[in-house]
């Protein structure tokens, strides 16, 4: 079976074109099999302001105790995660919500004390995930993980897809509110990891781009041949980037790209 994982972020959830979904469904009835991941740092923002619970970020990740643990998982495991279930049901698709914490889907450590309770996945459940598709649904994931001691740790939804496209094999898509990765306002359409490097050094690259070209990086040592940085806001832009026209940034490891 051929995957194909698609993150998206919560502030592009809002703005998603409904071509998005529809997609979707489409892509697994020509014989591919979508995984979804799913952040939603926008509503948990927000959230956290109504309950009066302050938070901060130390290099683009939220610092998370306990009571803002509690917050993100409702938030990520709830409302945001049904949310797209019920419009890939809509679209005409099977659709599965569930968390990393769900038959330790995503097994994880902390990434830094200093960040609380934020995780690194360490491990991918992949025969239960394989076997959610071979039941004919589409997995819907928000990124909440779990340990042996049955703590939960909060993922940063890029790296939660990374980890997934990794222990699959498959190619990663990054559905952002943006057509790629831009240079003067231009789309770089093809990007290696040495590219990468020089546009963080000179500026190019920064903010919420950098743990998305992070994550692609990390997939290309793992052995996949590529990662994708699509714009959700373009009507039918993951259908046609699999029907092979060019669009959005694709990162490889090698400088050629046939066929697109």
């Amino acid at each position: 079976m051929t995957y194909l994982v698609i993150k998206c972020g919560g502030s592009v959830l809002d703005e998603i074109h409904p071509s998005f979904y529809k997609n979707i469904v489409e892509i697994q009835k020509e014989g591919l099999q979508p995984i979804v991941v799913h952040g939603g740092g926008p509503m948990i923002s927000n959230l956290l302001t109504k309950l009066n619970v302050e938070t901060k970020f130390v290099d683009g990740l939220r610092v998370t105790d306990e009571k803002i643990l509690d917050v993100a998982e409702m938030v990520l495991s709830g409302s945001m995660n049904k949310e797209i279930v019920r419009k890939l049901q809509t679209a005409g698709g099977k659709a599965g919500g569930l968390s990393g914490v769900d038959g330790k889907l995503l097994q994880a450590t902390a990434l830094d004390d200093k960040l609380g309770f934020v995780g690194k996945v360490e491990k991918v459940n992949v025969e239960f995930l394989e076997y959610l598709c071979k039941w004919g649904l589409i997995p819907v994931i928000s990124p909440i993980a779990i340990d042996d001691h049955g703590q939960r740790w909060n993922i940063n939804a890029d790296l939660a897809a990374s980890a997934i496209a990794k222990a699959l094999n498959a190619t990663l898509f990054l559905i952002t509110n943006v057509s790629g990765v831009l240079q003067n306002g231009r789309v770089l359409n093809h990007l290696t990891p040495s590219k990468i490097t020089n546009l963080i050094e000179n500026g190019t690259i920064t903010g919420g781009m950098m743990p998305k070209v992070t994550a692609a990086i990390e997939c290309l040592e793992e052995g996949i041949e590529e990662v994708v940085i699509l714009n959700g806001l373009e009507e039918n832009a993951l259908l046609s980037y699999v029907k092979g026209v060019p669009m959005g940034t694709t990162i490889t490891k090698k400088e050629y790209i046939s066929s697109r």
